[in-house]
């Protein structure tokens, strides 16, 4: 069989059950915590979906408005997280917060036995994910993290093609990001009511900064910044493609190119050891040259190469007495042209929550997907090599 008849036939196992396995009047109820960005667009898709939302809660008032007017008739409005988890036939809750909220949230969540579906990067802190792992694993609850690449039918595929030997051994794989992210940081007053001591939450209490509300990723109290943010889904993938799990050890290497008002580097890049292969991760934020995500799998036998619009896969020349004369090999051996759709990910843990069996995401996987970008932090910040 060669590599074409192989992904004619490769196909990705069922990720969800249709739509209709729920009853009509078997809705699944949920609340939306943080209701910003990403949350907004979580509160929306669940419902899309055909979950019922019944509250939201957010600490800034305009985002918490906008979301119950999104949101049915007679949903609440609150701006304390426990409030909403005291609500009786409570489901599950979505957490859409700034990284530094996701451990306090998750474990006051499953304390009020609600299934969770928790936005990434999982922790903070390498310490925080064996203690959050533990802690979720002492509960029966359903928590889906939210690295939507696990759930979308074209990496499957690809990590089908891999498993069946395509590539052969893989030595390198390339992480990268690029976007030219050149819009100043906002420096101006929130322009509706901010709750600034329960936006900061667990972490230290300083006097309000504008900035530090509007772009919290770019400040280390409330992230781990561009390097777990993006760094998370795509390392995901490279160990979960590649059969590995955290790395050995890791280097970084960065600056602040243009969001000079944060703390956080947005040029990058990171260097993994594992034990049979090599990983770098790439950032850029100040080029939009190759725009947005991709991956390269180098392997004995083929390249992959991977972006949100699917993957191609060509041969490798092979032989160091075949010296390259011009472009590389287009001998094209398989590709899956597709498009990235995170909706399969919040459909899966509608799923899982009714069938009570485990998520694309488990914590386990969500843990080892931010090792890595951890490390690379620790090894940015104090300027040596981090091993595990």
């Amino acid at each position: 069989m060669n590599r074409r008849d192989l992904l004619k036939t490769a196909t990705a196992a069922p990720l969800f059950i249709p739509r209709s396995a729920w009853g009509a009047n078997d809705r699944p109820t949920f609340a939306a915590i943080g209701t910003g960005n990403r949350g907004g667009w979580l509160h929306r898709t669940f419902q899309k979906l055909g979950a019922q939302c019944v509250a939201v809660c957010d600490v800034y008032e305009p985002y918490r408005e906008r979301a119950l007017k999104e949101s049915p008739a007679g949903a609440k409005a609150f701006v304390d997280y426990n409030d909403v988890l005291a609500l009786p036939g409570l489901d599950f809750v979505t957490v859409g917060t700034p990284d530094h909220q996701h451990r306090p949230m998750l474990y006051a969540a499953l304390q009020a036995r609600k299934d969770v579906y928790l936005e990434k990067p999982f922790s903070m802190s390498l310490d925080e994910s064996r203690e959050m792992v533990a802690r979720v694993r002492a509960t029966d609850r359903i928590v889906q993290v939210g690295m939507q690449r696990r759930s979308m039918p074209f990496i499957h595929n690809a990590r089908k093609l891999i498993g069946d030997g395509a590539l052969g051994k893989i030595s390198l794989a390339k992480a990268m990001w690029n976007w030219h992210f050149d819009v100043p940081l906002r420096d101006d007053q929130p322009s509706g009511k901010l709750d600034w001591d329960r936006f900061q939450g667990p972490s230290p209490h300083r006097p309000l900064d504008p900035k530090r509300f509007w772009w919290w990723r770019g400040f280390w109290d409330y992230s781990g910044g561009n390097m777990t943010d993006q760094g998370t889904h795509l390392m995901d993938v490279v160990q979960w493609l590649t059969g590995n799990s955290s790395p050995r050890s890791a280097i970084c290497g960065g600056y602040v190119a243009n969001a000079r008002k944060g703390e956080v580097p947005d040029v990058f890049t990171a260097v993994f050891e594992y034990p049979d292969m090599m990983a770098t991760w790439t950032l850029n934020y100040a080029s939009a040259y190759e725009f947005d995500w991709s991956i390269t799998l180098q392997g004995e036998l083929a390249t992959m190469f991977m972006d949100r619009r699917g993957y191609r896969v060509v041969k490798d020349p092979g032989g160091s007495a075949q010296p390259w004369t011009a472009s590389p090999p287009k001998d094209l051996v398989a590709e899956m042209p597709d498009k990235d759709s995170g909706e399969l990910h919040q459909q899966n843990f509608l799923d899982c929550i009714k069938s009570r069996r485990e998520p694309n995401c488990p914590v386990e996987a969500a843990a080892a997907a931010v090792a890595g970008p951890h490390m690379a932090n620790l090894a940015y910040r104090q300027g040596r090599k981090i091993s595990a």
